[in-house]
């Protein structure tokens, strides 16, 4: 899943430019027996299944003997008790050089592996997912987006969602007119001055009807 996800996205530049290094590490790899184990029932009961400390500690080991020791380490791990991920924290962490995202998956992961390793649990929403190699991979692509040389345009990413105070304008592009919609005049008449105009009053209006939320933290800041 991971392999595939590095062969079709931004990641693939990233990787192929060395801008970052990215390895994966199967968590069967480090454990032992003929099925390679690597989760097991909950001590004290309950329903479902939890992934073993060894093979993780194992895997983490290794990891941090690859990335030259544990100074400078982030080690993330998605969980939907963490704090909720968003482009300030994408932002923040490409700053960061050396980091190890735990894919959790079942009930999730033995909590001595969040007390001896992990620096931050972040969560993708209020919801659960059965695997967590999709929110890890939802994380590295906001991270690895936002290094520089990765995108072909580095101003685009400043104008995303998110990556201001408001949400973005819409957007047009060929042709001018299908199925009886046109693109909006004003960005057509080639004066830039009211299309800066045009979209910044686009943003607050879709910031207002789209996510009052953000509008109204936008208008605290104001004051």
């Amino acid at each position: 899943m991971i392999q595939s996800f590095l062969s079709h996205t931004m990641a693939r530049k990233a990787i192929e430019l060395d801008i970052v290094d990215l390895q994966i590490f199967n968590l069967r790899d480090y454990s032992n027996g003929k099925y390679r184990q690597i989760d097991d029932t909950p001590f004290g009961g309950g329903p479902g299944m939890v992934m073993m400390a060894k093979p993780l500690f194992k895997a983490l080991d290794d990891a941090i003997d690859k990335l030259d020791g544990i100074e400078g380490l982030n080690v993330l791990f998605p969980s939907p008790q963490g704090k909720i991920w968003n482009q300030k924290i994408a932002q923040d962490y490409t700053k960061v050089e050396k980091l190890v995202v735990i894919c959790g998956h079942y009930k999730g992961i033995d909590q001595r592996v969040i007390d001896k390793y992990v620096t931050d649990e972040y969560s993708i929403g209020d919801f659960v997912m059965s695997c967590g190699e999709i929110p890890a991979m939802m994380m590295i692509d906001s991270i690895v987006r936002l290094q520089p040389g990765v995108l072909n345009d580095s101003e685009s990413s400043k104008t995303d969602t998110f990556s201001s105070e408001l949400l973005d304008t819409p957007f047009y592009t060929q042709p001018r007119e299908i199925k009886g919609m046109r693109v909006p005049k004003v960005l057509l008449s080639g004066n830039h001055g009211l299309i800066k105009s045009w979209k910044e009053n686009q943003r607050i209006e879709v910031t207002k009807l789209k996510r009052p939320d953000i509008w109204k933290k936008y208008n605290n800041n104001l004051e």
